[in-house]
């Protein structure tokens, strides 16, 4: 481990007196969003962040409106937030019709400063990110993965709707029609067209999955190229005025490769 990360001072930690408490920064008295806290406990405490919603997770509140008349007040919090917490958050609460370009801007201050935004448009909506984040400080990542049973009925509706186009009553269709997914891969488009619900797009699709390679022909094309060392950047050609019989080849010319565009936030946003 470095000096620099050994020297950075560890995320504070606020034990409350329930661990199910949300920890509030005495700044946020009187704010709206506090009663649309539920389902958890809520204490003040002497914290940096105005919510911390874990022990390594801190929340910044910031409303439009209050940002559109005292611009530099979330620059002044960042700083004293400095490299607290793990979990950086900034919950925005967008409370004014044009909401565009601040967000936008913000989003460029939490970049730089490895902060993660989200923006409520509602003090309800703000209130239930608060709730969440304090409810699943525990919970595995794995929790909101897509549960697929083991049963061969189960993966063979996951695999199959994973085609476009297709639901899983077309799913049960093929199944009842065809046995498995081995007879459905071996099945030929007039049998398919012949099933309730399926048309010339669907038949298609299914078709391809099973058919279609996974290499396309310009992938393939720059695979042979690639283990072809022998060959001159135009194919036979030989490289660099070598003689080939009578005639000598001219030297390939590769125009330099033109430079990367600068990379503008605002054409992502």
């Amino acid at each position: 481990m470095s000096s620099s990360s050994s020297s950075r001072p560890a995320p504070p930690v606020v034990i409350p007196g329930s661990g199910n408490n949300i920890i509030v920064n005495p700044l946020q008295r009187g704010n709206p969003v506090l009663e649309c806290i539920r389902n958890v406990g809520k204490e003040y405490g002497d914290i940096v962040a105005d919510y911390q919603v874990g022990r390594t997770t801190g929340v910044l509140f910031l409303s439009l409106k209050y940002h559109r008349l005292h611009p530099e007040y979330i620059h002044t919090r960042i700083e004293k937030l400095a490299h607290h917490y793990t979990l950086r958050i900034l919950l925005i609460l967008s409370d004014i019709s044009e909401h565009k370009d601040p967000i936008r801007e913000l989003t460029k201050v939490c970049i730089t400063n490895n902060i993660t935004v989200i923006v409520a448009f509602s003090f309800e909506e703000a209130g239930h990110y608060l709730t969440i984040f304090k409810q699943f400080e525990h919970k595995p990542p794995n929790m909101i993965k897509e549960r697929v049973d083991k049963d061969y009925t189960s993966m063979l509706r996951t695999s199959l709707t994973s085609i476009s186009k297709v639901n899983k009553t077309d799913v049960e269709t093929l199944r009842s029609s065809f046995g498995s997914i081995a007879n459905i891969a071996r099945t030929s488009p007039d049998q398919l067209s012949n099933l309730p619900g399926f048309g010339q797009v669907k038949v298609k699709n299914i078709k391809n999955a099973f058919e279609k390679p996974f290499r396309n022909h310009a992938t393939n094309t720059l695979a042979f190229m690639a283990s072809s060392p022998s060959q001159g950047p135009m194919g036979n050609e030989p490289h660099d005025g070598v003689e080939q019989g009578n005639t000598v080849a001219e030297p390939s010319y590769k125009p330099p490769r033109e430079p990367s565009p600068v990379w503008d936030i605002e054409l992502d946003l």
